[in-house]
């Protein structure tokens, strides 16, 4: 069951990279990007989707950094041990799961 799962991981991965790749084939023309006080950028077409789909990306997780502090700190505060002071990332066998917060999702990020 397990190979079968990763057998279909990546196929799903080998489709998704042969379609973009024949996107990318199938628009190399040159497109114009006009920015403000009439400038303009004039690259193939494929690499003024990539560099917008990468702002995009990165815009987006600057975006979620604000809640990803918040949740850091929340998780600090429900792990410290009262009198012992906070738990460090150089200790992990310290952390004692029972005291979490049960409000806090729990997951690898």
């Amino acid at each position: 069951m397990k190979n079968v799962v990763w057998l279909l991981k990546w196929i799903l991965k080998a489709a998704i990279f042969f379609t973009l790749f024949a996107f990318a084939l199938n628009n190399q023309q040159d497109a114009t990007v006009h920015f403000f006080f009439g400038t303009q950028w004039r690259a193939p077409m494929v690499l003024v989707v990539l560099a917008a789909f990468a702002a995009g990306m990165s815009l987006g997780a600057l975006a979620m950094v604000p809640r990803w502090w918040r949740h850091r700190a929340a998780v600090r505060k429900a792990v410290q041990v009262p009198g012992a002071g906070s738990v460090t990332a150089s200790s992990p066998d310290s952390i004692n799961p029972d005291a979490m917060v049960p409000s806090i999702p729990r997951h690898g990020l």
